[in-house]
């Protein structure tokens, strides 16, 4: 809807997981950094945790696009399944052939197993990813351990990636699946962004929409995206692509200001929203206050630190303030004396040159 008329050629800011967008903070680069290692280690075993919202899926989905040329993927996106259920969505994603008419378990397992032993022989590499990994059950959990099995010699045939929130960590504490949790040989959890990371965020997603380098948000609209979003990369997809819309509706120019991202902040989550900055009189009101006490306490404390000294002078005596008065002064100037010096001052130069 406002797509046109910020000039842009698509939505910057969905809450579809499209790798595009991904925003390569330090800590997304390094848990993409990890499910490569853990796919090229000798591990069987990779685990990625993280908040709601904050990139999990978009990580993963970039993983898939940068896959080398021989490795094979399954990926499951609805965990909530049973043993079978979740052996024959493997098998559908590997394009494995069965006997639809036989379904047990060890019907798959073989299946799964003869096409593994078929990959590595001809070099090539199968991982199993499964998503939203926080809903599965123990059972399943149990079963994906035993999948861990497969192997050669010297290689495991089949590589898992576990990506869930962090209830995942705690149902892995559990001792029912103690022998999965000490299979992952790689892990890593993905914090909310950091302000300058939101900042960052914010800007990528609308270069890559093609906005080029125009500021859309003000300073303080962005402050506001960053606390309210608390670094959540999903909030700040919403609370952003409100704000574009109700600069449009408005028809406030290509900006965004704190105001506009206020009244957005409140439409998405339904609560009142802090005022990053004060208005100008309030501001001016406050800056006459201040200073004016700072002169008024300047001048009372000048006035009484001079009382003070003037006091303690009086109080101590100091003989640079009180006259002293002595009865019998030595060497005083009497007027005779006085007169009598004038005389030799005033004869003295002119016998300066008398030869003696």
């Amino acid at each position: 809807m406002y797509t046109e008329y910020f000039g842009l050629k698509e939505k910057p800011f969905t809450i579809s997981p499209d790798p595009r967008y991904l925003y390569m903070s330090e800590q997304h680069r390094e848990a993409l950094a990890h499910l490569l290692y853990g796919i090229s280690s000798d591990g069987c075993l990779v685990l990625l945790t993280g908040g709601v919202g904050t990139g999990k899926t978009t990580v993963c989905r970039s993983l898939l696009e940068q896959l080398p040329e021989n490795t094979e993927a399954a990926f499951i996106v609805n965990p909530k399944l049973s043993v079978h259920e979740l052996l024959e969505t493997i098998c559908e994603e590997l394009g494995i052939t069965f006997q639809k008419k036989e379904k047990s378990v060890k019907t798959f397992i073989d299946a799964i197993t003869n096409h593994l032993l078929s990959s590595h022989a001809i070099g090539k590499t199968t991982i199993l990813i499964i998503d939203e990994a926080q809903n599965l059950d123990m059972d399943v959990l149990e079963q994906l351990r035993l999948l861990t099995n497969l192997e050669t010699n010297t290689d495991k045939l089949l590589k898992i990636i576990l990506i869930g929130q962090p209830e995942l960590q705690e149902k892995l504490k559990s001792p029912k699946v103690a022998q999965i949790s000490q299979r992952i040989t790689s892990k890593y959890h993905i914090q909310p962004l950091s302000e300058n990371d939101v900042y960052g965020f914010i800007r990528h997603r609308l270069i890559i929409a093609g906005g080029g380098r125009m500021q859309f948000f003000s300073k303080n609209a962005l402050k506001l995206a960053y606390r309210m979003s608390k670094g959540i990369p999903r909030m700040i997809n919403m609370l952003c692509d409100r704000a574009l819309l109700g600069a449009y509706v408005e028809e406030k120019g290509v900006y965004v200001s704190e105001k506009i991202m206020r009244q957005a902040c409140r439409e998405v989550l339904g609560e009142d929203v802090p005022q990053i900055s004060q208005p100008f009189t309030k501001n001016f009101f406050k800056a006459v206050l201040g200073a004016v006490l700072v002169v008024f306490l300047g001048t009372a404390a000048f006035f009484l630190l001079s009382d003070g000294a003037g006091s303690l002078a009086r109080l101590t005596g100091s003989d640079s303030d009180l006259p002293v008065y002595d009865p019998n002064p030595t060497g005083s100037v009497t007027e005779e004396t006085a007169a009598d010096n004038s005389k030799e001052i005033n004869v003295r130069p002119e016998n300066q040159n008398a030869e003696p």
